[in-house]
């Protein structure tokens, strides 16, 4: 059976992303389109527009030139759009690269993507500085090492902003110049770039905009990171191009976080679940007036229906909507709608526009099953990526010869069309032949009164029989043992779901989208 979205077909988008993005900013140019969370400072969308065309400008005078990659190495900041629509103005393909990456983490990426450009900022200069090192050992310099702030030894975006050069006038073919090309495990192995191009991207903002689409002037808290697509979409380009107001933190700070929602006014908010954990638990939370927010979207991560029940309850807001996608569908599939007055819980939302889903049988991969059945979701639209880049046989391997994208993800579409992702293919525990999923487990340890935080890998004993191992983190000052955790679990769940050992953890590793970093405790458990 193919589930096919309710929503009429859209027409694809061939402009480049930042025609698409900020090719209204006249019809606004007053609004502030960024806001400095920390500072204060505004930045209207006619001094947006103006400094990426001299950006642009700049880049093309120092030797950018059309195909040229760029790796932009930055937290968030107020020139992070600026650095970023300069540069495919300029013809570039933008590589982000994590704020958290080590300088042998960036010279892979800067090697396997081609980069010869990187913009950073100041205190990333030493690895950003030793990565280029590498490459040039190697004989593949990087041509130059730009900052967003200031430097003595680098140009700075302020220098680019000074030339006189005329704006480059480039022609593109949205549909194969490549606008971004992220960094993504996909299903199996080490980070692929993913090569998204400016239809990939384009579409897939004229594909939400029947379910979120943000007023003019609406303010919207920026704190996922713009180097991951999700922070990319939904806090740069889909504000930006309906001309909100985004208000940018460089990281996620809580008490930051909702001073700034007080003074700010904001309205809207995109999460991970480890901020909906936080803003459902933490004490800080009800020191601030946060009467001014009107939704709160969670994605990148799974996220427990009863702990989004919790975090709502506090807000005082209907619901936690969520929404699903991944990096290789440029990224979103589903979102639940702001005006959805009866959604079921526990939903990822409905199915946006121009999108075919399939679900797969797990024991029978060339089996489709129908509503209410759990197997592997695989989507087809104008959103599924160009491929990886220069891994052919790992994009043949993600996007079968019909152009149908297997996510890894298993999950099932309700009589209503709702999706609920309830694990992912590889991340499932095989115990005697019985499928356990983890995240269920972890659900279910966070609502201990007792856990701040969980994750549950499967770990394989000398026996060779795989069983599902908690890690957990205690609340401060409990005395939480693994007899109580591996009870309290065993009360509530099918025999073969039982935790079989526990380890207590400062902290759960998680990825800065909020992902569990599962090969991280795999390697731990060895």
């Amino acid at each position: 059976m193919v589930f096919r979205s309710d929503y009429p077909d859209i027409e694809p988008l061939d402009l480049p992303i930042h025609e698409e993005v900020l090719g209204t900013a006249a019809l606004h140019p007053d609004t502030p389109a960024l806001i400095d969370g920390v500072t204060g400072r505004s930045v209207s969308y006619a001094e947006l527009d103006a400094d990426v065309r001299r950006v642009a400008a700049g880049l093309a005078e120092a030797g950018v030139r059309k195909g040229d990659v760029v790796a932009l190495h930055s937290p968030n900041s107020l020139a992070y759009p600026v650095a970023f629509y300069g540069a495919t103005r300029a013809g570039a393909t933008v590589t982000p690269v994590s704020s958290l990456a080590t300088a042998g983490e960036l010279a892979g990426q800067l090697r396997d993507s081609g980069a010869r450009w990187i913009i950073t900022v100041s205190p990333f200069l030493p690895v950003a500085t030793e990565a280029a090192a590498v490459l040039a050992a190697e004989g593949r310099p990087v041509r130059e090492v730009f900052v967003c702030d200031a430097s003595d030894r680098h140009r700075s975006l302020a220098d680019l902003l000074a030339s006189t050069a005329p704006e480059p006038g480039l022609s593109f073919d949205p549909a194969a110049d490549i606008a971004v090309l992220p960094y993504s495990s996909g299903t199996t192995g080490l980070p692929k770039g993913v090569m998204l191009s400016h239809r990939n991207i384009c579409g897939n903002l004229l594909q939400t905009d029947a379910v979120y689409r943000p007023a003019v002037g609406e303010r919207i808290l920026a704190v996922l990171p713009f180097f991951h697509i999700f922070g990319l979409t939904a806090l740069l380009n889909q504000p930006l191009r309906a001309g909100a107001t985004v208000v940018v933190l460089p990281r996620f700070d809580l008490e930051q976080f909702l001073r700034t929602i007080q003074e700010q006014r904001i309205e809207g908010i995109f999460a991970a679940p480890p901020i909906v954990l936080a803003l459902a638990k933490h004490p800080l939370v009800d020191q601030y007036d946060l009467s001014s927010l009107r939704y709160l979207l969670s994605a990148a991560a799974p996220l427990d229906a009863d702990l989004a029940d919790a975090c709502a309850r506090r807000l005082g807001l209907p619901r936690v909507h969520q929404g699903y996608g991944m990096t290789e569908l440029s990224p979103v599939t589903h979102v639940l709608p702001q005006d959805d007055l009866d959604p079921p819980r526990g939903t990822v939302g409905r199915m946006i526009a121009s999108t075919e889903l399939r679900v797969l049988s797990l024991d029978d991969p060339g089996t489709e099953l129908g509503v209410g059945e759990r197997g592997e979701l695989v989507f087809r639209g104008p959103q599924v990526m160009r491929g990886y880049f220069g891994r052919e046989s790992e994009t043949d391997a993600m996007i079968d010869a019909d152009g149908w994208l297997h996510t890894g993800d298993v999950g099932y579409v309700d009589e209503r069309g709702y999706l609920f992702v309830v694990d992912r293919v590889k991340e499932l525990i095989k115990y005697k032949g019985y499928q356990v999923a983890p995240a269920e487990l972890e659900a279910l340890l966070l609502a201990h009164p007792q856990i701040a935080d969980a994750a549950v890998i499967g770990v394989t004993d000398g026996d060779g029989v795989e069983r599902p191992k908690a890690y957990v983190v205690r609340v401060p000052g409990s005395v939480l043992t693994e007899e109580e955790v591996t009870a309290y679990v065993a009360g509530q769940v099918a025999p073969y779901k039982k935790v079989r050992a526990v380890e207590f953890l400062a902290a759960v590793p998680k990825s800065a989208s909020g992902k569990i970093l599962r090969r991280e405790l795999r390697d731990r458990a060895r």
